[in-house]
């Protein structure tokens, strides 16, 4: 997915909520934080178990499975047991649509 991909309204999603959308075959969860967005691979990069049921604390998203913590805005590791940063994902509003896209792959 190297295009921009309309993922939901961004009226839709209030400030502090967050919402997984599956992309191309890739689980992202995209984050509202204080009106700005951030997306990254709905991943724990521990174990590949999900992390968007996690608890949310400032910037971070702990991992619901064995507590690893990850920055939503950089995808940078804040604890263990993880090791490598989640991948994150550009976002944008177009059209009042939010967007992300994957640029891993160019």
């Amino acid at each position: 997915m190297s295009d921009w991909v309309n993922v939901i309204a961004a009226t839709a999603l209030a400030d502090g909520e967050h919402t997984v959308f599956e992309v191309d075959g890739t689980e992202i969860a995209v984050f509202n934080l204080g009106g700005e967005f951030y997306a990254i691979e709905d991943v724990c990069t521990h174990d590949g178990a999900e992390i968007a049921s996690g608890e949310l604390e400032g910037n971070e998203i702990i991992c619901p499975r064995h507590g690893a913590r990850f920055c939503i805005k950089t995808g940078a590791v804040k604890s263990p047991p993880a090791y490598e940063a989640v991948a994150i994902f550009p976002t944008r509003i177009e059209n009042g649509m939010l967007q992300v896209r994957d640029a891993r792959w160019d």
